[in-house]
């Protein structure tokens, strides 16, 4: 086999292609990913369902700890690659899987809480009112987990979340067996069926109608791991509805360099519980990151995490403006910088690897899954 640490930068490693400086526009790079196969399904116990659910992951490691961690082997990344599958009838499997090179990728690469409260200053969120808005892209495609948290649409029949939504990195937690997924539908009052009178003063009401998922991958790097380790890199996951829900869904897309995002700034919208039945959105500027992370402080409250976060850039293949889920909103780090503590909200990168892993759990096919 070849020599590890040059396989593993090869398994991260990104074709970024930058447009001339003279016609420059916030463009998605061309990305090459691996593949990442199935290679064997072993059948496991059902899980006992008895973690209460976490709203949110508090962790110390900050960037500086992250940014020194050793790269992992390659059996290592296997191993944080290989996945549980859980059902809606309670049996669980774990499928190890295999990292491919099918053609070069180039040599580019790349390179204890305060408080539970996670607003920075003035509190920058906005809470989205109306269904012209609520049932509108891209806000339409964030959704309400049973278990308290968000997630995205990203396929027909697909919600991206985080892994701590539905494991705590031991076990399964609570009302995991019978998730279900809420989307935001308008209120409509008894006796007004029919009626074209509208108030413009006062929103409309809405409720959720649920969905049942039918099926969950969680990474393994999140179940053996924690958030104070490897485990905050791999705080993710996927699940399988039941049956379509007929909305438009963003795609998702490998995570660029900070410095080549629109404007340096991210956005994701969530149901922050602060905030009951409202979906709040919010933008902010990306402060630091890692391989992994992207680290930064835009005002979120629990029940954000889980939240796509995305970017809006250039997509030079078919020539328009192009939304894609670049990363996952995990939770809230308190970070010792010097002496002096720092707060930090996190969100998960979507690297080559993870997308190869993401969009093959999607599309089932790894020819669909070539082009990040």
């Amino acid at each position: 086999m070849a020599g590890l640490p040059t396989l593993i930068l090869l398994l991260c490693a990104a074709k970024d292609v930058m447009p001339s400086s003279s016609h420059w526009k916030p463009t998605w790079p061309s990305y090459r990913v691996p593949v990442i196969l199935p290679q064997s399904t072993l059948n496991l116990d059902k899980p006992q369902f008895d973690a209460e659910a976490r709203l949110e992951v508090v962790s110390p490691c900050g960037p500086a700890c992250h940014k020194s961690s050793p790269l992992p082997t390659y059996e290592e990344v296997k191993n944080y690659l290989s996945y549980e599958t859980l059902y809606a009838n309670g049996s669980l499997t774990e499928t190890e899987v295999g990292i491919y090179i099918l053609s070069n990728t180039g040599d580019g690469s790349q390179g204890k809480s305060r408080t539970k409260r996670q607003i920075y200053g003035y509190d920058s969120r906005f809470s989205i009112f109306g269904k012209d808005f609520l049932l509108n892209y891209p806000f339409s495609t964030s959704v309400k987990l049973s278990t308290g948290c968000t997630g995205t649409l990203v396929a027909e029949k697909h919600v991206l979340t985080a892994a701590h939504c539905i494991h705590d990195g031991k076990s399964y937690v609570k009302g995991a067996q019978k998730l279900r997924v809420g989307f935001l539908k308008p209120k409509l009052k008894d006796g007004n069926k029919g009626a074209n009178i509208t108030n413009s003063a006062m929103p409309e009401k809405m409720k959720f109608q649920w969905i049942r998922v039918k099926r969950t991958h969680v990474p393994k790097g999140w179940i053996k791991g924690n958030a104070n380790d490897i485990g905050m890199d791999y705080d993710y996951a996927l699940l399988e509805l039941k049956k379509p829900h007929k909305r438009k869904f963003m795609k998702i897309g490998v995570s660029p360099p900070a410095r080549h995002l629109p404007g340096g700034r991210i956005h994701f919208s969530g149901y922050d519980n602060d905030r009951p039945g409202n979906l709040v959105y919010r933008f902010c500027d990306v402060k630091d990151e890692t391989y992994d992370l992207l680290y930064q402080q835009c005002d979120a409250q629990p029940g954000a995490s889980g939240s796509g976060v995305y970017v809006r850039m250039w997509k030079r293949q078919n020539h328009k403006w192009e939304r894609k889920i670049i990363g996952i909103f995990s939770g809230h780090q308190w970070v010792d910088m010097n002496g002096t503590p720092q707060d930090f909200n996190v969100a998960v990168r979507i690297t080559p690897l993870k997308y190869a892993q993401i969009c093959y759990w999607i599309k089932g096919n790894y020819l669909d899954c070539r082009e990040g």
